[in-house]
């Protein structure tokens, strides 16, 4: 909830001081920050979400597109409108355990994320990559996966940089269904 913007010191009655703040409240955001969702071992039974969203409902999993070996899904925490990730089905958590056939399908769903991306909202670059383990920045390290972020100029203003607060103009589950229909075929 964003507060109305006005030139008076906004009253933080037994908080201290009043200041010309005003106050961007995400209160979602700390699910994430707690951990919510994260497994509780590094076994596909132990929790990991990208383990049981494959036996959700496209819209529930917010997956975008599935194919023998990996699928599509909207990141629930994202650092951009349309941040995809694409994900093996099976457990693995390094880049060198996926075998020949893994590996060709997640470069090949990862360019066609682009190409929905640039087809559904006009992306005018994006920021790909793994974080693979824990010390790397890894969330989930134990099930690999692969971000796709889409950028465009502009994009970078004071709410990310100062703030440490991404605006998001439109709910996943429209974005999931807008990827969905812009997702190429073979």
């Amino acid at each position: 909830m964003l507060r109305r913007m006005t030139n008076e010191p906004e009253q933080q009655i037994g908080v201290g001081a009043p200041d010309a703040f005003q106050r961007l409240w995400t209160p979602h955001r700390m699910a994430y920050i707690q951990g919510e969702n994260k497994p509780t071992g590094s076994g596909a039974g132990d929790g990991c979400p990208f383990c049981s969203i494959p036996a959700k409902s496209d819209e529930d999993g917010l997956v975008v597109a599935r194919g023998e070996s990996v699928y599509a899904v909207l990141n629930l925490y994202p650092y951009n409108g349309g941040h995809l990730m694409v994900v093996p089905f099976r457990h693995v958590a390094d880049y060198t355990d996926l075998d020949g056939a893994e590996t060709a399908e997640l470069a090949v769903f990862t360019k066609r994320a682009m190409t929905a991306l640039r087809a559904a909202s006009g992306a005018h670059g994006f920021n790909i990559g793994m974080n693979q383990g824990a010390a790397a920045g890894a969330g989930i390290a134990a099930h690999l996966h692969q971000h796709i972020v889409p950028r465009w100029g502009g994009d970078t203003n004071f709410m990310p940089v100062v703030g440490h607060t991404k605006v998001l103009p439109q709910l996943l589950a429209d974005t999931r269904r807008m990827l969905a229909d812009a997702w190429p075929d073979a």
